[in-house]
C-alpha cells in the first residue's frame, strides 16, 4: 500500500514526521506521502523541514518518504505560482485540496490545479466531466480517499475517471495513527465505489512512481 496523502504536525496532523512514518511501516505501507497544508505564507517552512527528515528516514526505514505538500485554500489564480515555488522548495509530490462537499473552496480550484502542474488532486468533489478530461491529459492522479466527509463524492469520482480513462490512487489523507488503513480496506473502499481489485493494482502503479 502505497499512501500519498497524509498530514503531520506541521500543519493539523497529530504525530510528528518521524512516529506518522514509523506508525505507516508498522501498517505495512511501502510508501507514505507527508503533504502538510501549506500556501504561500507557509511552503518555506514546511517543505524543506520534511525534505531534510525523508532523507534521514529513508536511509534507515523500511517505508519510503515522499516528502510533500497539500495546497489549501489557495485561491485559484494563485495555484499555479504557489506549484512552482513548492517544486523549487523540493517537493516530490504537489497533492491540491479540490472541491470537497465538505469545505468551502473556491470554484475554479479544480481546473486551475490541473492546468499548474500538480501531481494529484485530493477530494474533487462533484468534478465536472471536462476537468477530469482535463485530468487525463495532462496526467493527473484523482483522489479516492479513505477521509470521511471528504469521501462523499468518491463515486462520483470513479465513474467518470472510469468513463474518461483519467488515473486515480487512493489515498487516506490521514492527520492521526488510526487516519492510515492496510492493502485490505484500501481494496474494500475501492470495491464499495463500484471499481474492481484490478483497479486498487492500477492505483498503486499509479502511486509507485512517486517512490
Amino acid at each position: 500500500m502505497i499512501d500519498l496523502h497524509t498530514h503531520s504536525n506541521l500543519s493539523d496532523g497529530v504525530l510528528i514526521p518521524s512516529e506518522l512514518a514509523r506508525r505507516a511501516e508498522c501498517a505495512g505501507l511501502r510508501g507514505i506521502g507527508i503533504t502538510d497544508h501549506g500556501d504561500l505564507s507557509n511552503i518555506d517552512f514546511i517543505i524543506p523541514r520534511i525534505v531534510a527528515i525523508a532523507r534521514e528516514l529513508n536511509r534507515v526505514m523500511n517505508v519510503t518518504v515522499i516528502p510533500g505538500i497539500e495546497i489549501t485554500n489557495v485561491p485559484p489564480d494563485l495555484i499555479e505560482k504557489t506549484t512552482g515555488k513548492a517544486r523549487a522548495l523540493g517537493a516530490k509530490i504537489i497533492v491540491v485540496h479540490g472541491e470537497t462537499l465538505l469545505d468551502p473552496v473556491a470554484p475554479g480550484t479544480n481546473r486551475a490545479a490541473l492546468e499548474a502542474g500538480i501531481d494529484v488532486l485530493a477530494h474533487p468533489g462533484l468534478i465536472t466531466e471536462e476537468d477530469v478530461v482535463k485530468a487525463q491529459e495532462n496526467g493527473v492522479f484523482l483522489e479516492i480517499t479513505a477521509r470521511k466527509g471528504h469521501c462523499r463524492a468518491n463515486e462520483h469520482v470513479a465513474r467518470l475517471a472510469r468513463k474518461v480513462g483519467a488515473k486515480l490512487v487512493i489515498n487516506t489523507d490521514a492527520h492521526e495513527s488510526g487516519d492510515l488503513i492496510d492493502k485490505n480496506m484500501a481494496i474494500q473502499i475501492v470495491r464499495g465505489v463500484g471499481l474492481t481489485e484490478q483497479d486498487f493494482v492500477e492505483m498503486q502503479k499509479n502511486a509507485s512512481t512517486f517512490l
